[in-house]
């Protein structure tokens, strides 16, 4: 089926033509040059009306006050109507959802006041039964006899709206499933925990037998770190769902005071690892638009996995920079580096590049991920440099 630009295309040559044979009866022009346009005319005419009136597209004229001027079998199926009568002549609002009416004035807006050439929307139409059903319309804006007129396409895109609509529902209704989940998983999980604390208050006060102590010690360590990891990940999950939620609000924050408080509890873990963690800041406030609290996570989320992967004796670096109204952080270690085929797919929710940390940390592959998302809700970009067995350095512009 010929585009919609070649049926207009179509339409245009078959007015110039028509206008062409005016000009020439009224200038009484020999008889045989007539009857050649008059025939290449109708040729034109046949051409046009087999495209315009076989298309398996809705199609239509329109003038600038929405008059309908012309319709092929297609729009009047859509419509359910029998007569042309019925729809061409009528305002094509007489057609539109009372809801959608608006959309028709905001194609008559761009297409004849604004001057555009075409113009292309989503509406709601009804049809003669009362019914409505979405469509897609595409209008393109031509000259006709000095009048502006618009070539317009109908697509019934009722079922891919039914489709979206039903995916949104279903997301929804996994959101809330997850969120109500994660939720209820953190209450048993705080129990465990307390449980955990209360046998090792109960180990350390009964005065066990060495040999046996260092066993159940071992194994209350293990429970505790194991509800230390599904606490984070539950946390992370849960992160997620609120940045797809909500827009963050920001505001002008002291990047350099940030970093210092942030890196309080991180220097705590260095000097358990035997790590150095540096800060390296400018003496003048670096101010920079952002959400303390979420900027914060990505602060934690890029030191603690330096600190994952950095071996004893290693040294983590963290930078700030401003320069020509662009502020650059900068996570920089000595660790083990990232492989060269992990690196495309790092920031990936669950990629395949999480790994365990230099002392058998466990991760759950959402990190760099969120650490991402954060950072495109502040207008940044986040990127990675890394040479393995040297070294990785994180990098976020703002």
């Amino acid at each position: 089926m010929p585009p919609l630009s070649e049926q207009l295309s179509l339409e245009m040559e078959l007015r110039s033509v028509r206008a062409e044979l005016e000009r020439l009866r009224v200038e009484r022009i020999d008889r045989t040059e007539y009857q050649a346009l008059a025939d290449r005319y109708h040729q034109s005419q046949v051409r046009f009306r087999t495209v315009f009136d076989n298309s398996p597209f809705g199609q239509k004229i329109i003038a600038s006050d929405l008059i309908i001027r012309q319709v092929n079998p297609a729009v009047l199926a859509m419509l359910g109507y029998a007569d042309v009568e019925d729809v061409v002549g009528h305002q094509i609002l007489e057609f539109a959802h009372p809801d959608h009416r608006a959309d028709w004035r905001f194609l008559q807006q761009r297409l004849w006041d604004r001057k555009l050439p075409s113009f292309t929307l989503e509406t709601c139409l009804v049809r003669a039964d009362g019914s409505s059903f979405w469509c897609q319309v595409t209008s393109m804006r031509f000259l006709d006899d000095d009048e502006e007129l618009g070539f317009t396409q109908l697509e019934d895109i009722s079922e891919r709206k039914a489709l979206e609509l039903q995916l949104k529902r279903l997301y929804d209704a996994q959101e809330t499933i997850l969120h109500l989940a994660t939720h209820d998983l953190r209450a048993p999980l705080g129990h465990i925990r307390l449980i955990t604390d209360l046998l090792q208050q109960q180990l350390d006060a009964a005065h066990l037998i060495p040999d046996q102590a260092p066993d159940r010690a071992q194994y209350l360590a293990l429970i505790r770190q194991a509800c230390a990891n599904a606490d984070k990940l539950l946390r992370d999950v849960l992160l997620i769902g609120s940045l797809d939620a909500h827009q963050l609000e920001l505001h002008p924050t002291d990047l350099g005071a940030l970093l210092a408080q942030r890196l309080a509890g991180h220097r705590l873990v260095a000097h358990e690892k035997g790590l150095t963690l540096n800060l390296e800041v400018p003496p003048q406030p670096v101010l920079a638009n952002l959400n303390a609290d979420a900027f914060g996570r990505v602060v934690d989320n890029l030191v603690s996995n330096a600190l994952k992967f950095t071996p004893a004796g290693g040294r983590v670096t963290v930078g700030l920079q401003e320069q020509a109204g662009r502020v650059q952080l900068t996570v920089q270690d000595t660790g083990i580096g990232i492989p060269e085929a992990l690196q495309a797919k790092l920031f990936e929710k669950f990629s395949r590049s999480a790994r365990s940390g230099v002392g058998g940390e466990a991760g759950t592959g959402l990190g760099l991920f969120i650490t991402k998302q954060i950072v495109q809700q502040h207008q940044g970009k986040v990127w990675v440099e890394s040479h393995e067995g040297t070294g990785t350095c994180f990098f976020v512009e703002l």
